[in-house]
C-alpha cells in the first residue's frame, strides 16, 4: 500500500501539501503523490518544478470534470417544487456523478493509506464518497470558513435532514459532513462558526516556524519560478519611498475588479509605491491597466514571500486574503466586508450572516 496522496486545486493547496510533507520525519518523506487538478487553475509548469524538488514520489495532473460536462445530470438539478422529489433527485445525482467521474481519475485511491483532499466540495469529493473511500479534508484557504461556511450556505433549508443524509452517504456535503470524511484540518477552530467534532486544528504559522532553512529554500525554488525577476522588479522602487504591496483576488466581474483595486491604490497607497501581486487565479491584465504601478509577474502563493531573505514591504493591503500568515510586512490592512459592500450585493460576501 502507498503512503499518502494529496488532491490540490490551487497553488495554496499545493503549498500546504508540500509544507506538510517537509515536516514529516526524513524516513517518511518522498513517499507521497501530489495531484494537481486543472479544473479551476492553470498551474503552468509547477508540476515540473515540484517534481524536481524531490519532495514527492510522483506529481500528476488531473483533468477533473465539473458536472456540466455531463448533460445527463442536468435533470437531477432542476427544482421540482417538491422537497421530497428534489431530495430523491439529489440522491440519484450524487451516485451518478461519482460514477461518471471514474474514467478520468488518475490513481487508484484505494491503494493509499492516507488521502488528503483540499476543497472536497469539488467533484473528487463525490467520487471518493461514491467509491466509499475514506479521506481527510483540508480547508480550502486560510480560515476560509470564517467568511463562508460553504456546506451550510449551499444547503440552507432543512439542513439537519441534509446533514443526516450526507452522514449516511445518501447525498454529499463537503467540509466534514460526508460519511467517508474522517476529519477536516483547519488553521484555527475558533475561526469556524460551526465546527464539527471531527475538525482538527493545525496552525499554519506553527507549521511555518517548524520548517528548516533548507525546507524554506526548497519551497521558494519550487513555487517561485523566477526569483531574480522579482528582485529586479522590486529594485525599481526608489529607496526613499515606502513600498505598499496590494494583494488582488478574483472578485466580481473584471470591470468591477479593476475599479476595486484602482480605488484601493488611490485610497491606501498615497505617497508610496504601489506594488500589485495578482492572485494566481486573477485573470485581470494588471500590467495593461495599471501602467503607473509595479505588477509582480508569475503565479505563486503569497506565503512564499515570507521565506525570501530581506523581503519586506512597509505595508500590505488585502481585501479578503486573510493576513494571519503575512510576516513580510510591518503593517497589514485588511479591508474586508465593509469595503466590499461598495462593489457588490452584500449578501454575496456576507453569506455566513444569513445562516
Amino acid at each position: 500500500m502507498k503512503a499518502r496522496v494529496y488532491v490540490c486545486h490551487t497553488y495554496y493547496h499545493a503549498w500546504i501539501a508540500m509544507v506538510k510533507e517537509l515536516l514529516l520525519p526524513k524516513e517518511e518523506q518522498q513517499k507521497a503523490t501530489l495531484i494537481l487538478s486543472t479544473m479551476s487553475n492553470d498551474f503552468g509548469n509547477l508540476d515540473e518544478r515540484v517534481r524536481c524538488s524531490g519532495v514527492f514520489e510522483e506529481v500528476l495532473m488531473y483533468e477533473e470534470k465539473e458536472d456540466f460536462h455531463f448533460p445527463e445530470l442536468a435533470k437531477y438539478r432542476e427544482d421540482t417544487g417538491n422537497i421530497v422529489t428534489n431530495m430523491w433527485n439529489r440522491i440519484l445525482y450524487t451516485k451518478k456523478f461519482g460514477k461518471l467521474l471514474e474514467p478520468d481519475v488518475p490513481v487508484d485511491f484505494k491503494q493509499y493509506k492516507d488521502i488528503y483532499v483540499f476543497c472536497d466540495s469539488d467533484p473528487i469529493g463525490y467520487y471518493l464518497s461514491y467509491k466509499k473511500i475514506y479521506y481527510h479534508a483540508v480547508e480550502d484557504g486560510l480560515d476560509t470558513l470564517k467568511y463562508c461556511d460553504q456546506a451550510r450556505v449551499t444547503n440552507k433549508g432543512h439542513f439537519g435532514i441534509k446533514a443526516w443524509m450526507a452522514k449516511h452517504n445518501l447525498i454529499f456535503i463537503e467540509n466534514g459532513y460526508a460519511k467517508y470524511c474522517l476529519d477536516m484540518e483547519v488553521n484555527d477552530i475558533s475561526a469556524c462558526p460551526h465546527p464539527l467534532p471531527n475538525f482538527i486544528e493545525r496552525s499554519r504559522n506553527a507549521m511555518y516556524d517548524s520548517l528548516s532553512q533548507e525546507d524554506r529554500r526548497i519551497l521558494v525554488k519550487a513555487f517561485l519560478e523566477n526569483i531574480e525577476q522579482l528582485e529586479a522588479q522590486l529594485k525599481e522602487v526608489p529607496k526613499d519611498l515606502p513600498k505598499y504591496l496590494v494583494l488582488t483576488e478574483p472578485l466580481c466581474a473584471l470591470d468591477v475588479r479593476e475599479q476595486i483595486f484602482k480605488d484601493v491604490i488611490e485610497e491606501y497607497c498615497k505617497d508610496a509605491v504601489a506594488i500589485i501581486k495578482p492572485h494566481p487565479r486573477d485573470e485581470l491584465d494588471y500590467k495593461k491597466l495599471f501602467l503607473d504601478n509595479i505588477v509582480i509577474e508569475g503565479k505563486f502563493p503569497m506565503e512564499v514571500l515570507n521565506f525570501i531573505p530581506e523581503m519586506n514591504f512597509d505595508k500590505v493591503i488585502s481585501v479578503f486574503t486573510v493576513p494571519g500568515s503575512i510576516k513580510f510586512s510591518g503593517e497589514v490592512i485588511f479591508l474586508g466586508m465593509d469595503f466590499m459592500d461598495r462593489y457588490e450585493d452584500p449578501s454575496i460576501h456576507r453569506a455566513n450572516e444569513s445562516l
